[in-house]
């Protein structure tokens, strides 16, 4: 059995906390980077004065300079590089080590524990193949418990067509995907006349974008099964996830020290608030000290844990779903969860990608869109009434986003083409 080292208590998590983030500051004041950056004293009296590391900043230093810059082993000690998503610029490409991927595949391994996964089940795996750790991770924890697993990768990686296929042939208790790709695949399935619904998955790990509530019901409906909402970041590893009960977020707050706070002021927020997620690692930072890194993620925290299983001790984080992310168009402010949720609540909108573009001097919201029938009236007409904005509305042939998107780690759904 795999030995997850829940916290005992409370106690015994903040224990853990105060003893790590001092060995995490020690670590940073290793690296040449990060040492310019922190104030004297103790990590106790000094914390709060610590600037938020961003992935701009990491992004100014040239790669060939990134390890001996930032790092604080030397290469001889890498064993893998994990991939940036990559999603707001140029990727980042971080190292770690063999104990960093010790306690980094710790933190997936609870991730099947959370949703009671065992020896029984098999996981279909459709998260992308690559640098990117998450398909890999994932992976390598469910062997650790015993759990069969069938590397797919995503589109790009394996035929959606042939995903199906399998599905059908081998009969796995789980998917884990991107909900965009699960969406995709259900979208297929209905064209290809398999009934997705009636296979044998019944458990659905989704992360690495936000899960909207609608998202989630169109997703149970298609696939008859039950979704579970996971969150991390290469930066870290699994930092958070939806178990049995569905609670909300569990934070690994033994591994990880999250905090929440104000987007301009930098001081904390009360639990409850929304705020800027900000995490330090406590454990994988033998390698790439992360310190106070600024994920980008508008959430909030709730120190009480929720539940009654191991994980219980945890406090919980719940995604605001609304990031920076968001269009200007014409003064009007729309935000992409928002639009999202408007274009997938109308059953007849089977997928979709948004663009920004320039009519002469005025912006275009151009939405292109995959319907089950022909009539893209109710489609405008709702955005008009939601947004006060009347979109461009082009039909396009099922399946033509979704390969589009296939070959992404993070599917580029909203895009501004404004020069």
């Amino acid at each position: 059995m795999v030995d997850l080292k829940w916290p005992k208590s409370r106690q015994d998590l903040e224990r853990i906390q105060t003893e790590r983030r001092r060995l995490a500051l020690e670590r940073a004041l290793q690296s040449p980077f990060l040492k310019k950056r922190i104030p004297k004293g103790r990590a106790e009296d000094i914390w709060h004065k610590i600037p938020l590391l961003t992935k701009e900043e990491l992004r100014a230093i040239p790669p060939e300079r990134f390890h001996v810059e930032f790092c604080i082993q030397p290469r001889t000690k890498v064993v893998e590089y994990w991939r940036s998503g990559g999603a707001t610029g140029r990727p980042l490409f971080y190292p770690r080590s063999a104990e960093d991927m010790e306690h980094g595949l710790r933190a997936f391994e609870r991730a099947w524990a959370l949703i009671g996964a065992t020896s029984d089940d098999c996981a279909h795996i459709s998260f992308p193949l690559g640098v990117h750790p998450v398909a890999h991770l994932y992976a390598r924890a469910a062997i650790n418990h015993g759990i069969g697993t069938v590397w797919c990768g995503a589109g790009n990686n394996t035929p959606s067509e042939t995903q199906l296929e399998l599905i059908d042939h081998l009969k796995p208790t789980v998917w884990l995907g991107m909900a965009s790709y699960g969406l995709h695949l259900a979208n297929l399935s209905e064209a290809k006349g398999f009934n997705l619904a009636g296979s044998t998955v019944k458990k659905i790990i989704v992360a690495a974008e936000p899960l909207s509530p609608v998202k989630r019901q169109k997703l149970e409906r298609a696939w008859g099964a039950e979704v579970f909402d996971h969150f991390g970041m290469t930066e870290a590893a699994f930092v958070a996830g939806e178990g049995i009960g569905h609670h909300g977020l569990h934070i690994w707050a033994d591994q990880f020290y999250c905090e929440v706070v104000d987007e301009n002021t930098g001081e904390p927020v009360r639990d409850g608030e929304v705020g800027s997620l900000v995490v330090t690692p406590l454990w994988n930072n033998t390698m790439t000290p992360f310190l106070r890194w600024s994920s980008g993620d508008l959430v909030s925290f709730s120190s009480e844990g929720k539940g009654d299983a191991p994980w219980s001790v945890f406090p919980m984080l719940k995604h605001a779903r609304r990031t920076v992310g968001f269009f200007k168009v014409r003064g009007v402010n729309i935000n992409h969860a928002d639009l999202e949720d408007a274009l997938f609540r109308d059953p007849q909108v089977v997928d979709f990608r948004a663009e920004v573009t320039n009519d002469g001097d005025n912006d275009v919201l151009h939405l292109l869109v995959e319907l089950r029938g022909e009539d893209k009236t109710p489609v405008a007409d709702a955005i008009r009434k939601i947004f006060q904005i009347t979109p461009r509305v082009s039909l396009l042939p099922r399946g033509a986003i979704a390969r589009d998107f296939e070959a992404a780690v993070k599917a580029p759904r909203f895009v501004d083409k404004r020069g």
